[in-house]
């Protein structure tokens, strides 16, 4: 193989990571711009140098993540949150992620029922049986597969973004003060746009982590990792962006919706509307994959032949208690797990720099 051919691997390879790395945090909430709505385009102005701090704090905790599973070559992330927390603190931390994984699963589950029966009038129940036959399919394959499946959707994803921002830029009637005003009038996810950015990051870490630890685990290079990790978090960036300056130029519209960028893609044409509910169907895809295969690693190996039978089970589980209902899920698990995420992001920053002094990641590139 000559050296084109390689590098033609390696940048597939790094293009994969970053895919999967963006597909499995890019959920229900994301893509649907709520969660941007409220973390980043509820300050207005200050929203878009959120985004910034996340874009820089989602490149760097990606990419130590992904060296991290590398390093210790492991399919659960229970031996690097015991590595980088130490046994006390990370046993809490261990205990409170594992339900985590479970707990965004069932919330996906649930999210896939709503956009059947809003978008298409399939009832939420069979939507939500039709997503988690398809993740009890998906979760049989190898997981090489698995990140295949999880990174095809970003590229779809980023276009559609990109069609739907710029169509809405020209709709809006506001001019920049009214829209600062009406976006500052809004209740806010935290205190300040600072605070609000690093909540949000840290939330999302803690839904990838036991994922990305996966990744690093078998993947060879940890150049390619590296690189993965950090174009990935700068992909993450870029849609936050573009999310939030759609969201903010039609701030009026958008405040009322569940959907918000549903919303815009159909005011464009009912075709991108329903686009656009597929995009957000595959982003709950990706993200009920990823967690529900690390949820079930965390208790048994992947190669052991038991393995299926149990992600069928907890699949069948998580479709179960998707009956609770999408809202009142996500109102009672995602502020908790925000902050739960500040001690694991000041744990990965610390492990960062311990394996730097003593030239642990320098002398494995």
């Amino acid at each position: 193989m000559n050296s084109l051919e390689r590098n033609g691997q390696r940048m597939k390879k790094i293009l994969q990571i970053a895919g999967a790395y963006i597909g499995v945090i890019v959920g229900a909430g994301f893509a649907s711009g709520q969660e941007v709505l409220q973390f980043f385009t509820a300050f207005g102005w200050y929203g878009l140098a959120g985004t910034v701090i996340s874009t820089i704090l989602f490149a760097f905790l990606g990419m130590h993540v992904l060296q991290l599973g590398h390093h210790m070559q492991t399919t659960s992330h229970k031996v690097v949150i015991y590595q980088i927390c130490g046994k006390y603190i990370g046993f809490l931390v261990d205990i409170i992620l594992t339900f985590f994984l479970f707990g965004v699963a069932v919330i996906m589950i649930a999210g896939s029922g709503s956009i059947f029966e809003q978008q298409f009038g399939i009832s939420a129940s069979l939507g939500n049986f039709i997503l988690t036959l398809l993740v009890i399919v998906t979760l049989c394959l190898n997981v090489k597969k698995i990140i295949s499946v999880i990174s095809l959707i970003t590229p779809y994803l980023f276009l559609l973004m990109f069609i739907i921002v710029g169509f809405s830029l020209f709709n809006s009637d506001l001019n920049i003060n009214q829209m600062n005003a009406i976006a500052n009038s809004q209740t806010a996810a935290a205190s300040n746009w600072f605070v609000s950015a690093a909540l949000y990051v840290s939330f999302n870490i803690v839904l990838a982590f036991s994922m990305l630890v996966v990744m690093g685990s078998q993947e060879k290079g940890i150049r390619e990792i590296s690189i993965g990790g950090l174009l990935g978090g700068l992909g993450l960036g870029i849609l936050l962006f573009i999310i939030n300056i759609g969201l903010f130029f039609n701030i009026d519209r958008v405040l009322t919706v569940d959907m918000p960028t549903l919303l815009l893609a159909s005011e464009i044409s009912p075709i991108v509307g329903i686009l656009m509910s597929i995009a957000l169907l595959g982003m709950i895809f990706n993200t009920a994959v990823g967690m529900l295969y690390t949820f079930t690693t965390r208790f048994i190996k992947p190669e052991k032949p038991s393995f299926k039978t149990m992600v069928v089970i907890v699949s069948l589980l998580a479709f179960a208690s998707s009956f609770v209902g999408f809202t009142k899920l996500v109102n009672t698990l995602y502020p908790f797990t925000g902050y739960l995420g500040f001690a694991l992001v000041i744990a990965i920053i610390v492990s960062w720099i311990t394996w730097k002094r003593r030239g642990t990641l320098s002398s494995e590139g």
